[in-house]
């Protein structure tokens, strides 16, 4: 019996349990395998507390003495659950999580056992830094880098069976001190936007100190049953499907989009809420998505740097997760040819430490300039910088994604909403110190005398658009389900950052011209709504015409990876990041190649896959048809019927074998366009070649007629799982 219906035949159910809380409230369980600062109040001196607090709140840099006194707190806290390894939790440029467990064991100079943590173990260690992608910075012989603590992350305990790991949060630097990872220019982004965005504040209110930018991230992603899973090859290589034919049923009902969670999915669904919850991730939300097994989760906003720490440990913890409940977690953009991708939906905004969203509108937006100050900034920036936009979630996965039938264009634009469209066209065409009050826009619901008076929403939402506003904040839908956030939020506050430092100089150029503070605001919000208004669309991103039009706008559309990771090394990127202190030159050109690298291998690792499948299941097993069809033709010729009794077996035989012939040939022209693009030295023009002599020209011509072959090959020889057994099955 095939895998496929081995897997079919016994298709597992889940004999994992949801782990019990012993409360019915979140509450109960929430962050009790975190150090927050309340735990720390427990097992840290006063000194160590105040250190620790104002490190987390302020930046501050915590005394080495007292970061020994921190780590036995912190110690002293995970061995009272059970902890007795640590490890320093960091996010290299693979795209994954990275860790080295060391136990708190060790012997003293008379063989004595002790359990120790020290400081020095808490704030820094060295991997081996030529090991992880490093885009030429580390040569195998020069392997030291360093892993340093960030303390404005809190440290969790990771559980893992029956075992307990504490994990340290840190960033990931060279030996030399250029960035490895994503979450070292990303700090380094919040605090060059925060002081920008400081000073900007200062227009409106003095008392504002600090801006803290915020994410709340939508995470989608697939569930398959486990034994379909490791029946198919290119899902266990690739994490998504080279060959499928569109099942009869897909999901043109719309009848899955938020449906009744089927129960073995709810049991897996409530298991990683239970861990998360313990790790602190706030999750809130969680739904059936458009495509027939396609499923989200979301939390509650919280400060940049930690929603990008909680997304990317969500993504292990659910992996782990659904294998105890015998089912496989896809989270790749595209698995399932045919019908929606997964993203990752950014929602970003700005908040004071005063307690203002600065892109919250209020009751009448026209007369909040400060609200108004931070929305046309934002517009100005993603215009201005659209192509690193681009750049910052382009990958191969996102490639089958972006500019599909359930994803935004490759084209950034900007959706704010007919409303404000209108605010921004008023504000273009004449500039006063005063705008005329708005009355409340009141929505009446005649349902039940109980429900109050809404007041009527001044922004829609258009799903379509890459990056739309919604209400009290911007939504980043081009990302990608797979990615780490890190990337496109470093991209976005850093052009935030520069966007607001250069409407100050503009603004007080003005000033010192003798304009009063509030026209000379408004006089460069007017300039900034002229340069920027063709990245404004309202309309349908999906449709043909708007790419027509944004042609005619002079905006950039690259819908492939290799291309649109230019824009990292342009002159314009370079003189941004350097003058935010994001990153330097040399790490610019080190992550254009590692990204370039990392496409050109995943676009290969498909290669592979679809030669291998190609053929050592699907030519085999039509030759296997092949042959029935064959013995069944001659078989009636031998009995002396006609020809017409067997015809349609003819065209049939005829057809399989003009698929089989296509596919042998495509594939072995396929294996020889890879070596040549393996010859290639220049890593930019080898993944060129491997998008467009590769990609581009051979794969979906094999997978048409792979998929043809599915639709005529006798099912019970089929060996790799259809589609509508992936995504129906429960």
């Amino acid at each position: 019996m095939s895998l496929r219906f081995s897997a079919i035949s016994s298709l597992s159910t889940s004999n994992a349990e949801v782990k019990e809380t012993g409360s019915a409230k979140i509450t109960a369980i929430f962050g009790e395998n975190v150090f927050t600062l309340k735990t720390a109040r427990e097992y840290l001196s006063d000194e160590a507390y105040k250190s620790l607090s104002a490190s987390i709140k302020g930046g501050k840099k915590i005394d080495r003495a007292i970061a020994s006194q921190v780590a036995n707190g912190i110690r002293a806290w995970a061995e009272s659950k059970g902890v007795t390894h640590f490890t320093h939790w960091f996010q290299p440029l693979t795209g994954t999580t990275a860790e080295k467990h060391d136990s708190f064991f060790t012997l003293k100079g008379d063989g004595t056992a002790i359990e120790e943590f020290d400081g020095a173990a808490l704030v820094q260690q060295e991997p081996d830094a030529s090991s992880f992608p490093n885009g030429g910075l580390r040569a195998t012989f020069e392997a030291r880098g360093y892993t340093a603590w960030d303390p404005s992350s809190p440290a969790f305990i990771m559980e893992i069976g029956q075992g307990k790991t504490l994990c340290i949060p840190t960033i990931f630097i060279s030996y030399t001190g250029e960035s490895l990872d994503y979450k070292a220019p990303l700090l380094k982004a919040l605090e060059s936007l925060n002081k920008s965005a400081v000073e900007v504040c200062n227009y409106f209110d003095k008392n504002v100190t600090k801006v803290t930018a915020t994410l709340g991230w939508e995470q989608e992603y697939f569930i398959i049953d486990e034994g379909l899973a490791n029946a198919r090859p290119d899902l266990v290589q690739c994490g998504r499907t080279v060959f499928g034919a569109s099942p009869a049923k897909g999901q043109q009902l719309e009848d899955h989009y938020f449906g009744s969670i089927p129960e073995r999915t709810y049991a897996f669904m409530r298991d990683f809420e239970t861990e998360s919850y313990k790790l602190g991730i706030p999750l809130r939300t969680r739904h059936n998505e458009v495509a027939p097994a396609q499923f989200e989760c979301a939390p509650i906003f919280e400060e940049v740097s930690i929603a990008v720490d909680h997304n990317t440990l969500l993504m292990d913890v659910m992996d782990r997760v659904a294998r105890r409940h015998n089912l496989r977690v896809l989270i790749h953009e595209k698995p399932f040819a045919g019908i929606n991708g997964s993203g990752k939906h950014n929602n970003w905004s700005l908040s004071t430490d005063t307690g203002v969203n600065l892109l919250a509108p209020g009751k009448t937006p026209k007369t909040n300039l400060m609200f108004l100050t931070f929305f046309v900034n934002t517009i100005k920036a993603v215009h201005d910088y659209a192509d690193l936009l681009r750049a910052s979630i382009a990958s191969a996965g996102n490639d089958h994604r972006l500019g599909a039938n359930e994803a935004p264009p490759a084209i950034i634009s900007v959706f704010c909403g007919q409303y404000l469209a209108k605010v921004l066209d008023e504000i273009e065409t004449r500039v006063s110190d005063k705008f005329d009050e708005q009355d409340e826009a009141i929505l009446k619901l005649d349902i039940h005398k109980s429900i109050p008076e809404l007041l009527l929403d001044n922004t829609d939402r258009n799903r379509t658009s890459p990056f739309a506003f919604t209400g009290n904040k911007f939504e980043f839908r081009a990302v990608g389900s797979g990615a780490n956030c890190a990337n496109a939020m470093t991209v976005l506050n850093t052009i935030m950052a520069e966007t607001l430092k250069n409407f100050k100089v503009e603004v007080d150029a003005l000033i010192e011209k003798g304009e009063k503070k509030e026209v000379a605001i408004m006089q460069t919000l007017q300039k900034y709504i002229k340069e920027s208004k063709k990245v404004l669309f309202e309309g349908d991103g999906y449709s043909e015409e708007w790419h027509h039009e944004a042609e005619r706008r002079g905006l950039p559309n690259v819908p492939t990876t290799p291309l649109a990771l230019d824009a990292m090394i342009t002159e314009k990127a370079k003189k941004l990041f350097e003058g935010n202190k994001v990153y330097t030159h040399t790490e610019l050109e080190a992550r254009h190649e590692i990204e370039l690298e990392k496409y050109l291998k995943k676009v290969q690792i498909e290669a592979r896959i679809m030669g291998d499948l190609a053929i050592n299941h699907i030519i085999p097993t039509a030759v296997k048809y092949q042959n029935e069809l064959l013995t069944n033709i001659n078989g009636l010729k031998a009995a002396g019927l006609p020809e017409t009794s067997y015809a349609s077996q003819l065209a049939i035989l005829k057809e399989v074998s003009t698929h089989i012939q296509v596919i042998y040939e495509k594939v072995k022209a396929l294996v020889e366009a890879r070596k040549v693009a393996n010859a290639i030295d220049n890593t930019r023009t080898r993944a060129i070649a491997y998008c467009s002599q590769v990609k581009e020209t051979y794969f979906d011509e094999i997978r048409y007629h792979v998929d043809k072959l599915e639709h005529l090959v006798n099912d019970d020889d089929w060996s790799l799982p259809k589609y509508r057994e992936m995504l129906f099955l429960r």
